[in-house]
């Protein structure tokens, strides 16, 4: 993959996926703004990906705000003159049940997965219309916004959201050669350990340890570096007719994911009433109930 000549921004990359992300359009080639909310993280960033040959600057701004989505744009053009790829992938974690979830947990969530996905994305897509020459929206979404996890309601709701724009401005921006996709990441990061089927082997991981083959393969869960490649990928040329996608990736494994769509009908004459529901639910349509949530990963049982 050659990105020679492509400007990038990168949300959240200071860190985690966003950084491997980053690193990945680097050494592809193109010039990154990285950016994160803290000063150090960010500008440590810009020396591993220019120490290894790459070209990338730092923003720190917290990203929700038209402001700050204006001011990464506007970075990206002062520094290297356009604007060719975005990749949405800063994000917080609030997790509390339902009952126990404030309108601050909520709110902080919201703000910076959906509207800082929204706010980056608009201005985004302004600068390439305005180039004229197309362009790569790359929007971070995740398996809670497409199955539901515990203690994530403003997550899963907003990574379902996520995924819900993609296909929207998919549409919207194909006139002007933008393609727009979701990826769904699943790696080990500060995040997933905080999964308690996941945190023993991101723990043995950190001792040296490789994960196994049935989280790498089975579960598709690996490391932020084999989630990296689909970025690139995606903002080339080879991927200039893949649009309007969630795209799942991990360890040794990729995915497309499906989009929500009907999958059994019944039909009564002149319409339904809760009586004739209650009669074929169970028969018909509700007979095969649809699965929610993450299922935990399970180890092999030795023979």
């Amino acid at each position: 993959m050659d990105l020679t000549g492509k400007v990038a921004v990168v949300t959240g990359s200071g860190r985690g996926l966003g950084l491997a992300y980053a690193h990945a359009l680097a050494a592809a080639g193109a010039s990154v703004v990285v950016n994160d909310v803290d000063e150090t993280v960010a500008e440590q960033a810009v020396e591993a990906i220019t120490g290894a040959g790459g070209t990338a600057v730092a923003e720190v701004v917290a990203v929700g705000t038209a402001e700050a989505a204006d001011r990464l744009v506007g970075r990206a053009v002062e520094e290297f003159g356009r604007l060719d790829v975005l990749v949405t992938n800063a994000g917080i974690l609030r997790d509390k049940v339902l009952w126990k979830m404030t309108d601050d947990d909520f709110d902080a969530v919201i703000t910076t997965h959906l509207k800082g996905t929204f706010t980056c994305a608009r201005a985004a897509a302004v600068r390439m219309r305005e180039q004229g020459e197309g362009g790569t929206l790359i929007l971070v979404g995740s398996p809670a916004g497409q199955r539901g996890n515990f203690g994530q309601t403003n997550y899963s709701a907003a990574k379902a959201g996520i995924a819900a724009m993609a296909r929207t401005w998919s549409m919207e921006l194909a006139r002007a050669g933008i393609t727009v996709n979701a990826i769904v990441p699943v790696a080990a990061t500060a995040m997933t350990e905080t999964i308690p089927a996941f945190a023993p082997y991101i723990e043995a991981m950190r001792q040296g340890a490789p994960l196994p083959d049935f989280l790498r393969r089975g579960e598709g869960f690996g490391t932020p570096e084999d989630c990296a490649a689909l970025v690139p990928f995606l903002a080339s040329e080879a991927a200039r007719g893949v649009t309007g996608q969630a795209i799942g990736i991990g360890g040794d494994r990729v995915a497309l994911w499906s989009h929500p769509q009907e999958i059994r009908a019944a039909y009564a004459d002149g319409g339904w009433t809760p009586e004739a529901l209650a009669d074929v639910w169970h028969t018909s349509v509700g007979a095969e109930p649809q699965t929610v949530g993450i299922p935990a990963p399970k180890a092999p049982e030795a023979s």
